[in-house]
């Protein structure tokens, strides 16, 4: 996978975060046994969202296609973690997509503050994931 040159990267375990300014991704991969739906998403990742994400406001969530096969986008909103300087948190939009191969899913969460231009980068992410064979 691809992200933007000159992100910070850092990991713990499972999970791989990228950052810049204040854009983030976020991938975490976990063994899972059957492909995610919409259905399921609706039915249990939006409440699991809205009781563990500060300030979660939710969006759409619907079926998309990437070069790495199909994938469930959960879409929504949430407040940032507080500014380090200033302490202020701002409202940030968040894409979710939830992608599965031979029993593993990758959940790729793209966030930047609302009203930001990240289309490009967040198509540039999600078309460059591949899978190791």
């Amino acid at each position: 996978m691809s992200v933007p040159e000159g992100w910070g990267r850092s990991s713990e375990g499972p999970v791989t975060v990228f950052t810049d300014k204040l854009n983030t991704v976020r991938i975490e991969a976990a063994p899972r046994p059957a492909p995610p739906t919409v259905d399921l998403a609706r039915a249990r990742e939006l409440p699991a969202l809205a009781g563990s994400v500060p300030g979660f406001a939710p969006g759409q969530v619907s079926a998309v296609t990437r070069p790495a096969g199909p994938a469930v986008l959960i879409t929504y909103q949430a407040g940032s973690p507080p500014d380090p300087v200033t302490g202020k948190s701002r409202l940030d939009a968040v894409e979710r997509y939830e992608f599965f191969h031979s029993g593993a899913q990758v959940t790729l969460t793209l966030s930047g503050p609302v009203g930001a231009d990240n289309v490009d980068p967040y198509r540039m992410i999600t078309d460059s994931l591949r899978w190791l064979r």
